[in-house]
């Protein structure tokens, strides 16, 4: 059978360690023949992800951090240097752990502000960096969740970052679209990931998809994987600007 990402070159920004989304994704473009190139940001997660990224045979590893357009540029120009880009992955997103734990009411300015830049901005900047590397089209894919468009206990500020990231997927995939460039996001069930585990009560989310979604399971990582491969593939060339759920059908119900 042919791999679906053959000849492909993807980027995927946001692998942190061998449980998050972005790795799993990671390893599903690398089984279907894409080339990788990773990025982390800081000296932290430098040796982990430079780790991970030999395991999957990686073309480069680079530090980037998202918030800095200088970094942005560096890391356009270091990709430029050998060819076109046909896939990126955005799979980043942060806010303060106290604007988690505290009333949505009580958001700090500063706590807003930060969520909106890393986990929606981010996207847009890293957009604007890569586009012009897509030269034969391509696609774009972020991570989102259903706290986007409905409340769910204590995940506050980060559901309306979710919220401005899945627009801006919405406006990117109009004006990218002459360029032949798809932009999706995935709305994910939850997931144990080491981000995820931020969220005060977490573990009531894993067992409310347990309870509540039709599969009475919550979300394996590889699914969420196999789904960034088809938007990421020719089979994908037809879907822009959409949300896919990947979330077990949990976000179908109702009480």
């Amino acid at each position: 059978m042919a791999q679906l990402l053959d000849g492909k070159n993807a980027l995927i920004l946001g692998v942190a360690n061998k449980w998050s989304i972005a790795y799993a994704i990671a390893q599903a473009f690398r089984r279907e023949g894409a080339k990788l190139s990773l990025t982390y940001q800081g000296d932290r997660l430098k040796q982990t992800v430079e780790e991970l990224g030999a395991g999957l045979s990686a073309t480069r590893v680079l530090d980037c951090d998202v918030s800095k357009d200088a970094d942005l540029a560096r890391l356009r120009e270091t990709l430029g240097k050998e060819g076109r880009i046909d896939a990126v992955v955005h799979s980043i997103a942060f806010a303060n752990r106290e604007d988690l734990d505290r009333p949505f009411l009580e958001t700090s300015r500063a706590g807003f502000a930060i969520a909106q830049e890393i986990s929606a901005y981010s996207m847009v900047a890293v957009a604007r960096a890569i586009a012009p590397l897509m030269t034969e089209g391509g696609s774009m894919i972020t991570l989102t969740y259903l706290g986007s468009t409905r409340v769910l206990t204590n995940y506050n500020v980060m559901g309306v970052a979710k919220a401005s990231l899945e627009a801006s997927v919405r406006y990117l995939a109009s004006e990218l679209g002459p360029q032949r460039i798809r932009v999706n996001a995935i709305s994910a069930g939850p997931i144990k990931t080491a981000s995820a585990r931020g969220v005060k009560d977490f573990s009531k989310m894993l067992q409310a998809g347990v309870e509540r979604s039709p599969f009475r399971r919550i979300t394996d990582p590889a699914e969420v994987a196999d789904a960034a491969v088809f938007l990421a593939s020719d089979l994908g060339r037809g879907v822009t600007g959409d949300v896919l759920f990947v979330d077990a059908g949990f976000h179908i119900m109702g009480l």
